[in-house]
């Protein structure tokens, strides 16, 4: 199950479904004067777990196991969805009945005690009502009200990559960190210098071709293919991370990876220069 698929809404109906859990270990019903241990949970009626609890649960599961899977099972040929969400309806439903007829039309629950006539809902059959009633509006709201289809876990922001010029905190590509030239001696960069060594101030003298190699860092995550044209990619180009550019070739870019590797970094959008 994917997590980040998950809503807003999701999150209400999941929440609701909890509290219903919590909610059928309190008392069904209330005596006045009744001692406590007379008094069951709603796991002591069986239209009310039928009918409320378990009704309820599956509803929520069904609901949220429909939205997180990439491809939900179907029953009949109908998406579990609209199963979830008839589900958590009914218990909201089976609930409202219970709250009128707490005791289920016994008379005499047990010897000694008054008849049903003197019996109030309990805590427990109250909350219960309260988190079928959310959890039935959350199911239908989420697709309707754009506040519910939020994603639930907002998605990981890509790490800013470092400006150019900046304390590289060590590891390969930064500009400012010590790097080895084409000729194999390794030099240390300075802000504002550039890949040929050349001070700030100073025209850069492109190679043939017109094309200066330059330092980049990629905004996403970022596939490198291999410079024979292939589609399967030989490494990926991380944000926060500087690499070197030596070549370019119509809109795309051969790139050098920490290793020595090099490939083509196809998608060039967003880039940012050092």
């Amino acid at each position: 199950m994917n997590i980040r698929s998950l809503t807003r809404g999701d999150g209400v109906v999941i929440g609701a479904a909890v509290l219903l859990f919590i909610a059928s270990f309190l008392d069904l019903y209330s005596i006045d004067g009744a001692p406590d241990d007379v008094i069951p949970n709603l796991w002591g009626s069986g239209p009310v777990v039928f009918g409320v609890v378990l009704a309820g649960i599956i509803g929520a599961a069904l609901v949220v196991v429909s939205r997180g899977l990439p491809q939900p099972p179907k029953v009949a040929g109908l998406d579990l969805g609209p199963f979830g969400v008839a589900f958590t309806v009914f218990a909201a439903w089976s609930a409202l009945g219970n709250i009128f007829d707490p005791a289920g039309g016994v008379d005499n629950l047990t010897s000694g005690t008054p008849s049903s006539d003197g019996i109030d809902s309990g805590l427990g059959l109250v909350l219960a009502l309260v988190a079928t009633l959310i959890m039935a509006a959350a199911a239908i709201a989420t697709p309707l009200v754009p506040a519910l289809k939020g994603s639930l876990v907002p998605a990981a922001r890509p790490a800013a990559p470092q400006p150019y010029g900046a304390q590289p905190p060590g590891g390969y590509g930064y500009p400012g960190a010590q790097q080895a030239g084409f000729g194999g001696q390794p030099q240390q960069g300075q802000p504002g210098q550039s890949f040929a060594g050349q001070q700030p101030g100073q025209p850069a003298a492109p190679p043939a071709g017109g094309f200066s190699p330059f330092w980049f860092a990629v905004p996403v995550p970022r596939p490198l293919f291999p410079e024979d044209g292939s589609q399967t990619p030989i490494a990926e180009l991380a944000p926060g991370t500087w690499y070197l550019a030596v070549e370019q070739r119509g809109p795309a870019l051969v790139a050098q990876t920490q290793d020595g590797r090099r490939g083509v970094l196809q998608d060039t959008s967003g880039i940012q220069r050092g």
